[in-house]
C-alpha cells in the first residue's frame, strides 16, 4: 500500500466554569515516508502450477457404446477448475488420471470452481476402446510457462511485481488459480516484430528445471507477485513510487529487455490517463524511441511489466499492446499494482 499520514481532528472539552483547561501535548507528525523500489525491466522465465485442474476443452472418447463425452454430459464446462474427485484433492493431470484408474467405470463426484462458486456434478468415466484406460473426455491443464518482465523489486523485503496483468489460460482466458510457481533467469533470443493487426512477441530461453531465483505467491488481474531469493535483478537505484495524482501526460521512459539480458531505457509518451479505469488500463502509452521501434515495432508480448518512469518516479508498467497499432498500448499505475501486491 501507499502510506499516507493521517491526522485525527479532536475537540478538547472542559467543564464550564471549572477553571482553565489544561493544554494537551500533541505530537507533531512529520511528512509521510516516501516509498521507494528498484525498477527492473528484466525478462524472466515464469512457471505457474495451478490450484486445481483447468478444463480447456472436450473430446469424443471411442467406447463400446459408441463415441461419448462424459465430462460434457455430466455438466462440466470449459473454464471449470476441478479441485476434487470424490474426497481426493487433485492439482495435476496425473492425479486426475490416477483417480480415474482407481474408480474405473463407477460413478464419481466431481467438485469444481466456476465463476468463483463451487459446483458439484456426478460423472462416470468410460473405458476407451483404443487403449483400455478410463477417460472423461476433457482436455485439462495444470501448468503454464513463458516469458515476462519484472516491474519492480523491494530490496527491504525481497518482494517483486511483474507483468501488470494476470497469467490467463490461452484457451479459456481464465485467470489461472495459483497453487505454486517460480521465477527463473532468462535471455531474450529474438523478437517477432509487431505490425498492424498482428502483435509481436519476445522469444526467450530459460530452463524450467533450473534453479529458481524467486517464488510466486499471487496471480491477479493487476500482476503477478512474489519474493526474489536473490538481488541479481536489482541493477538500478531505488526510485520513488508516484501517487496517482503525480502522473501526467507527456514524456516518459520505459525500461525493457528486448535482446539478450540487456535492460535499456527507451523514450515513450503517456498520451492519455483514465482515472476511473477498473481493469488496470490506467494510461495510454506511445513508443517514440527510434531504437525500440526498429527492434520490436513498438510494444510486443513479453514486454508486459516493463516499468514506466516519469520525472524520476516509477509511475506504472506496460500491460497491453493495441492490435491495430503496435506503437501504442496500455499501462497500469504503479500505485494500483503495488496495492494489489500487498493486499
Amino acid at each position: 500500500m501507499c502510506f499516507r499520514a493521517l491526522a485525527a481532528a479532536g475537540l478538547l472539552l472542559g467543564c464550564l466554569g471549572a477553571g482553565p483547561a489544561l493544554a494537551a501535548e500533541v505530537p507533531v507528525m512529520g511528512p509521510a515516508e516516501v516509498r521507494k523500489v528498484v525498477p527492473v525491466g528484466k525478462a524472466v522465465g515464469i512457471k505457474l502450477f495451478s490450484d486445481g485442474v483447468l478444463v480447456v476443452g472436450f473430446s469424443q472418447i471411442p467406447a463400446a457404446e459408441g463415441s461419448v463425452v462424459p465430462a460434457r454430459q455430466c455438466g462440466l464446462k470449459e473454464g471449470d477448475i476441478i479441485t476434487h474427485i470424490n474426497a481426493a484433492e487433485v492439482d495435476t493431470v496425473e492425479e486426475v488420471q490416477e483417480q480415474l484408474a482407481e474408480i474405473g467405470g463407477e460413478e464419481m463426484s466431481i467438485r469444481a470452481m466456476r465463476d468463483g462458486k463451487t459446483v458439484q456434478v456426478t460423472a462416470q468415466a468410460v473405458k476407451c476402446s483404443t487403449d483400455g484406460t478410463y477417460k472423461l473426455g476433457a482436455w485439462l491443464r495444470d501448468s503454464m510457462a513463458g516469458i515476462g518482465t519484472v516491474t519492480y523489486y523491494d530490496p527491504d523485503t525481497g518482494a517483486f511485481g511483474a507483468l501488470g496483468h494476470g497469467v490467463n489460460d490461452i484457451d479459456t482466458a481464465q485467470l489461472m488459480p495459483l497453487e505454486r510457481g517460480g521465477v527463473l533467469s532468462a535471455s531474450v533470443t529474438d523478437v517477432k516484430k509487431g505490425k498492424k493487426g498482428e502483435p509481436g512477441e519476445l522469444h526467450g530461453v530459460f530452463d524450467t528445471e533450473g534453479e529458481d531465483i524467486g517464488t510466486l505467491t499471487a496471480n491477479t488481474s493487476h500482476g503477478i507477485f512474489g519474493t526474489l531469493t536473490t538481488g541479481e535483478l536489482a541493477a538500478m537505484e531505488p526510485v520513488e513510487v508516484a501517487e496517482a495524482e503525480q502522473v501526467k501526460t507527456g514524456k516518459a521512459i520505459i525500461y525493457s529487455n528486448v535482446s539478450g539480458e540487456e535492460v535499456r531505457a527507451y523514450e515513450v509518451e503517456i498520451t492519455k490517463l483514465f482515472p476511473h479505469a477498473e481493469d488496470g488500463r490506467d494510461m495510454m502509452v506511445k513508443v517514440t524511441d527510434p531504437a525500440l521501434l526498429e527492434a520490436t515495432g513498438g510494444i510486443v508480448q513479453g514486454m508486459s511489466g516493463s516499468p514506466i518512469l516519469q520525472d524520476g518516479r516509477l509511475v506504472g508498467a506496460v500491460t497491453h499492446v493495441l492490435v491495430g497499432d503496435s506503437t501504442q498500448g496500455y499501462g497500469i499505475l504503479a500505485q494500483r499494482m503495488m496495492e494489489t501486491g500487498e493486499a
